[in-house]
């Protein structure tokens, strides 16, 4: 019988290439997005027996639950859920007034909140199978750099949750993995960053969506861990 797994924010970057990887672990894969429906259903294409495709903005709880609806009705049980859905802008640390309460809030919905929402509605589903969560946090959580202050205050957040949770969830493992600066859309202008990434590193390149999808599964199947936040980073956390 082949496991389930869910993946929010999973329609590009980190989250599309966690899909694409459980694909090949032969999951069913359920994976959504917020505002990405039309690639969400071009990807879902590829394979309509084993990849699913919802629209949900996880800081709406409703939505949430129709996500949960609709997984229950067609497949009655979770394995695994992946939670990769996140927001951020780019505010220099400096720049307080920049750091709106408006921007704070978003991203903290999302982030922690979003979070938090799917990981307790999914839970009896996931205890039932003595499944797995995987957060995707950031290396911003573990030292202070990051997009901007609020961002990396909430994936510090992120990071406690992931260590709370997996103390609390009786029968769930509950991990995170903490990617460094990776090549995705929203980082393809950060050129000078990743220039100083290659100079700092110890391997000497950023990461790729790929490179953290592989770390995701080999976690979310590690049967004895729980409650760790593991960077992947290429060893740059070790230098800064």
């Amino acid at each position: 019988m082949k496991k389930i797994a869910l993946v929010t924010g999973g329609t590009s970057g980190i989250g599309l290439a966690t899909v694409e990887a459980l694909h090949r672990k032969g999951y069913i894969v359920i994976f959504t997005s917020s505002k990405s429906a039309a690639a969400g259903e071009q990807i879902a294409s590829q394979d309509r027996e084993s990849l699913r495709y919802l629209t949900c903005d996880v800081t709406n709880k409703e939505q949430i639950a129709n996500v949960k609806e609709t997984l229950v009705e067609h497949y009655g049980r979770l394995d695994l859920l992946v939670n990769n859905a996140g927001y951020t802008e780019v505010v220099p640390h400096s720049d307080f007034e920049g750091a709106t309460d408006e921007l704070w809030m978003k991203i903290f919905s999302t982030n922690v909140m979003g979070t938090w929402w799917t990981s307790t509605n999914f839970y009896e589903l996931l205890r039932a199978q003595s499944g797995a969560i995987v957060n995707i946090t950031s290396i911003a959580g573990l030292r202070p750099m990051g997009s901007s202050i609020p961002y990396s205050v909430s994936k510090a957040a992120l990071n406690q949750m992931t260590r709370l949770l997996a103390a609390s969830m009786e029968s769930v493992r509950v991990n995170a993995v903490a990617p460094g600066l990776i090549d995705t859309p929203w980082t393809e202008s950060w050129d000078q960053l990743r220039e100083n990434v290659r100079k700092v590193a110890p391997l000497r390149r950023s990461g790729t969506p790929e490179d953290i999808a592989q770390v995701v599964v080999s976690v979310a199947e590690a049967s004895y861990l729980t409650g760790e936040v593991i960077a992947v980073d290429g060893g740059l956390t070790l230098k800064v």
